[in-house]
């Protein structure tokens, strides 16, 4: 029999016959169904603005962009046209020895809008292959500067860049580090400024002033090893959307400078408008030596990352081929012209329509609906930096005891609201709310009432 668009049941069949998912316990969406651990599959039929539709017809609110990835909504129209024109003139030519129009144009637009001093781009396939190209053009950049002494990054506590080797190097979240840490390259790290963590009283500028004494001292002791510090500003995202002040960051490029340490500022998550600003480090008046871009740099549509870095760095790699100085890095796909021309329209929907104002509004409305949720006796904080807004929950919020992992309160709280219409996937037991800046305020009711239903539900 034929199976229809509306058989969730045939398509998860199919589905566990063959797929193997991402980040994900395949038991629990197998024989841990059935036992009431987790929920089936949903199979996804299409995607428009703010919604996805399963197989069933029944719509859910994309509360969490897809991975933070869909700025402006699923299939936005301007970013579908754009894909559109460039399939009808290059799908895909190799970027080595080669240049296209729609590489080239993007370039020259991050540029322009890009912190000072960044001066040049490199492209990649998706975020953690854009931390593999930083991290080995940093130790590269000093090899060719005569520096052989510099083979150490910094990390900072909680912090996440990816699962590939090198950024898993990187991420100090035990729940994907520990079981390759013995492939891995071992980072210095520094403490987080994450306001949660702060001293009792203490501001979060002052917290990020204290927390910066500690990095000092890193350098301090290592600082002529270093290669560079890596750093996801305003938001550490994974590590369960922890937000720092930018006094951080803006200690962290004196600090850097004083030592002779690149800063890698890895906008991937943060990027684009998610912070209030285009980029975040922008919020702390600094340039990084290299930033990373990715997720939302095509809006969601297309796999695509972007390490933009100064022409000093630039140069450091400028030489005759006899030198062996050159940047062998390369990945198939690298600037990719149909990614590369989505990307292109999505900076000018930036520079043609008052995106930043119009998400101001919204953050606002956000902060409004889900300041209600902080008076409930298991959520700790509330707590948001621009489209970014997170909910602590924890089994005693005055005391900001968190229940015992094994307990995937989280996972109540998803399975609540996805039964609800909404796709909300925490992160361990914080929820968090990063929606395409297409939401509107009725979507935002929607998602604040499923929220406090789902906080209900995992607290039971």
């Amino acid at each position: 029999m034929p199976m229809t668009h509306t058989d969730n049941a045939a398509w998860n069949a199919r589905d566990l016959a063959v797929l193997w998912h991402p980040c994900t316990q395949m038991h629990d969406h197998g024989d841990g169904v059935a036992a009431n651990h987790a929920i089936p599959l949903l199979p996804i039929r299409s995607a428009q603005g703010a919604w996805l539709t399963d197989m069933d017809g029944k719509r859910h609110l994309d509360a969490v962009s897809s991975w933070w990835t869909c700025l402006f909504g699923h299939r936005d129209p301007r970013l579908v046209a754009a894909l559109e024109r460039q399939l009808h003139e290059l799908d895909h030519v190799l970027l080595a020895g080669f240049g296209h129009a729609p590489a080239i144009e993007l370039a020259e637009a991050l540029l322009r809008v890009a912190p000072p001093g960044l001066a040049k781009v490199f492209y990649a396939d998706n975020g953690s292959a854009a931390v593999e190209v930083a991290l080995k053009m940093a130790f590269h950049f000093h090899r060719n500067q005569g520096d052989g002494r510099r083979t150490k990054f910094i990390a900072l506590h909680g912090g996440y860049h990816g699962e590939t080797l090198g950024a898993l190097a990187m991420t100090d979240i035990p729940l994907y580090r520990k079981t390759y840490a013995p492939l891995l390259l071992e980072p210095l790290l520094a403490p987080s400024p994450d306001a949660y963590l702060g001293e009792a009283g203490q501001s979060p500028q002052d917290c990020a002033r204290r927390v910066a004494e500690g990095l000092r001292e890193v350098l301090e002791r290592h600082g002529d090893e270093v290669c560079a510090l890596i750093v996801e500003p305003l938001v550490q995202c994974a590590g369960g959307m922890r937000m720092h002040h930018p006094t951080y960051l803006t200690e962290a490029r004196k600090l850097c400078d004083a030592h002779g340490v690149l800063l890698i500022c890895d906008e991937i998550a943060v990027g684009f408008g998610r912070t209030g600003t285009l980029f975040a480090c922008e919020q702390a008046g600094i340039s990084p030596d290299l930033m990373l871009l990715s997720k939302g740099l095509t809006g969601g549509m297309l796999p695509l990352s972007a390490v933009l870095t100064t022409q000093r760095i630039y140069d450091a790699f400028y030489a005759d081929y006899a030198a062996s100085k050159a940047f062998l890095h390369s990945h198939s796909y690298t600037g990719n012209p149909l990614a590369c021309a989505v990307a292109r329209e999505v900076l000018r929907t930036f520079a043609s329509e008052p995106i930043i104002e119009r998400n101001r509004v919204t953050s606002a409305t956000m902060a409004r609906l889900a300041a209600p949720l902080a008076e409930h006796p298991h959520v700790a904080q509330v707590r948001q930096t621009g489209m970014i807004l997170a909910i602590e929950m924890a089994a005693d919020a005055r005391t900001r005891t968190p229940w015992p992992a094994q307990e995937r309160r989280g996972l109540r709280a998803y399975r609540h609201a996805l039964a609800r219409g909404v796709l909300l996937r925490p992160l361990g037991d914080v929820l968090y709310w990063m929606p395409p800046y297409c939401v509107d305020e009725d979507e935002l009711h929607l998602l604040a009432q499923v929220s406090a239903e789902a906080i209900d539900a995992a607290s039971a």
